[in-house]
């Protein structure tokens, strides 16, 4: 039969590491260091050697893998003194607005591998992303910042954290997206979270490499020039942007 190919991947050894993704990724809402233990679990698999590939496959983040580029702390008290609507300036309003902490990654100086500087960049890059497409910095927007790195990197911890999703979606479902009464509730439906990575995906295959640029000498550039230059198209409204809440339109009024 044409599915026979499936018992060579559903072998116990394979399923047992699946379990333990799926028990990762669902905790990874509530303790944001399942995210590194499944980073740490595939910084020398066979996806993060394709992500690894990619990455370097574009000549100036090749030069950054090189170079090990870290970039200073992000400091907000420096970036909310920095010209209104500039990068900087909304990166630190918006952070500073919910509470967040910039320096919520796991913190490196020295990296075993570019596999491993790979993923620092992304964790340290992240939430500039979610700045930058407007995507929104809690679960209604996360699939869709994710998977713009999942289109432009194939970043292997995102791309599983995209997949998982949707399949334990698949399995708690009982809601069409057309009987949604509050946004609270679109997260437990598959029609939005395959509407929101397939959004994710468009803007990142749409924009300019993200990976390689220098944040950290940038950020006193304003925020739509970022944009214009990159080719990126934010969202700017609905649930998944972070433009439609309150607090932050108000904070950046």
């Amino acid at each position: 039969m044409s599915y026979r190919y499936i018992n060579q991947l559903a072998t116990p050894e394979n399923l047992h590491r699946f379990l333990e993704f799926v028990d990762l990724a669902a905790g990874a809402g509530q303790e944001t260091a399942n995210v590194w233990e499944i980073e740490r679990r595939l910084v020398n698999s066979r996806p993060m050697e394709l992500c690894v590939k990619a990455v370097l496959q574009e000549p100036a983040s090749a030069q950054l893998v090189q170079e090990r580029y870290i970039g200073k702390p992000y400091d907000l008290e420096a970036m909310l003194k920095m010209p209104k609507g500039s990068l900087g300036w909304t990166y630190g309003t918006i952070m500073h607005t919910l509470g967040y902490d910039p320096q919520f990654y796991p913190q490196r100086e020295q990296f075993d591998s570019d596999a491993d500087y790979i993923g620092f960049r992304i964790d340290k890059t992240h939430d500039i992303h979610h700045i930058l497409t407007g995507f929104s910095l809690d679960t209604l927007g996360e699939l869709g910042v994710i998977s713009v790195t999942v289109a432009q990197t194939r970043y292997p911890t995102f791309l599983l954290i995209d997949i998982l999703s949707l399949l334990m979606t698949f399995f708690t479902s009982d809601t069409l997206l057309s009987e949604v009464e509050s946004d609270a509730d679109l997260n437990k439906t598959l029609g939005y979270k395959f509407d929101l990575i397939s959004r994710g995906i468009t803007i990142g295959r749409q924009a300019q490499p993200l990976f390689p640029i220098k944040w950290e000498e940038g950020l006193e550039k304003p925020l739509d020039q970022w944009r214009e230059e990159l080719n990126i198209k934010p969202v700017l409204d609905g649930p998944w942007s972070w433009y439609s809440c309150p607090e932050l339109q108000a904070a950046i009024a």
